[in-house]
């Protein structure tokens, strides 16, 4: 199954490949049907007995520590398969981040419980802002394990952020952020999330990326509930809301694609 993570229509939002498990797929298996879809992420869902699910998320070119867009679309893509109960709470066990819930709520949403991560001090990288092909001056904010975030002063530099791929794919082993306040009122902040060095130019709309996204700007802000815009192409919207040391991530999802893997 195929569904366009935090987007209410098709064709917007991040899309990302489901694939339900029957039986043991190895890891070459895995990253193979994933470079078939080359979607930004294929997750693989394994039912356990107890009731929960064992949840994976591969790129074209690797495994992942942690995905958003495509655990949400793992939640939706079992209420519409009936192999959860619509109005349960669905329990992801995950190798490198714990566990992870998925509920849907009476808007439709589906809400996610993520783990937060504060961004540790590292440098900026050179040339930054001839790197990212914008005039105004560039932050770095930190790096995780997922990702290095980059603040620009203003909504229109991340617009106009056209980065050289090449150079960037080298400054972090996953992705890198760029962010900035909104500048549309009812919107908190905005930001891109380039990717190269995954297999992912530009990645639509990214929830693992929010989970340090939160704590940055809620520290700037002095507020802990926002709502955040990715400002790709395809675009997508998410509520996001700081708990402690968790960060609850709401989106909707739209399935455009059913079929059945023949191997």
């Amino acid at each position: 199954m195929v569904i366009d993570a935090f987007s209410m229509r098709p064709f917007r939002g991040n899309p990302a490949a489901v694939v339900l498990m029957t039986g043991d797929l190895s890891d070459e298996i895995c990253q193979s049907i994933a470079a078939e879809f080359n979607l930004g992420a294929t997750a693989f869902i394994q039912p356990f007995a107890d009731g929960q699910f064992g949840l994976r998320w591969f790129t074209p070119t690797r495994e992942i520590l942690l995905c958003g867009h495509a655990s949400l679309a793992s939640a939706h893509a079992l209420w519409q398969w009936s192999a959860a109960p619509k109005d349960g709470l669905i329990r992801f066990v995950t190798r490198h981040s714990g566990e992870l819930t998925c509920q849907r709520m009476n808007d439709g949403t589906i809400a996610m419980d993520f783990p937060a991560t504060k961004p540790e001090a590292t440098p900026l990288p050179p040339m930054a802002s001839d790197v990212l092909a914008v005039s105004g001056p560039v932050t770095c904010a930190g790096k995780t394990a997922m990702n290095l975030m980059l603040v620009l002063p203003d909504e229109m530099q991340v617009r106009a952020c056209n980065p050289n791929l090449g150079i960037l794919a080298g400054w972090h082993q996953t992705g890198v952020i760029v962010t900035a306040p909104a500048l549309t009122p009812g919107i908190d902040f905005v930001s891109r999330f380039f990717a190269p060095q995954s297999g992912i130019p530009e990645d639509p709309v990214t929830g693992s990326a929010h989970c340090v996204l939160a704590v940055y700007w809620a520290d700037r802000l002095g507020k802990s509930t926002f709502i955040a815009n990715q400002l790709s192409t395809r675009g997508g919207q998410l509520a996001v809301h700081l708990l402690g040391d968790r960060v609850e991530l709401r989106g909707h999802g739209t399935t455009t694609m059913v079929g059945k893997l023949v191997m």
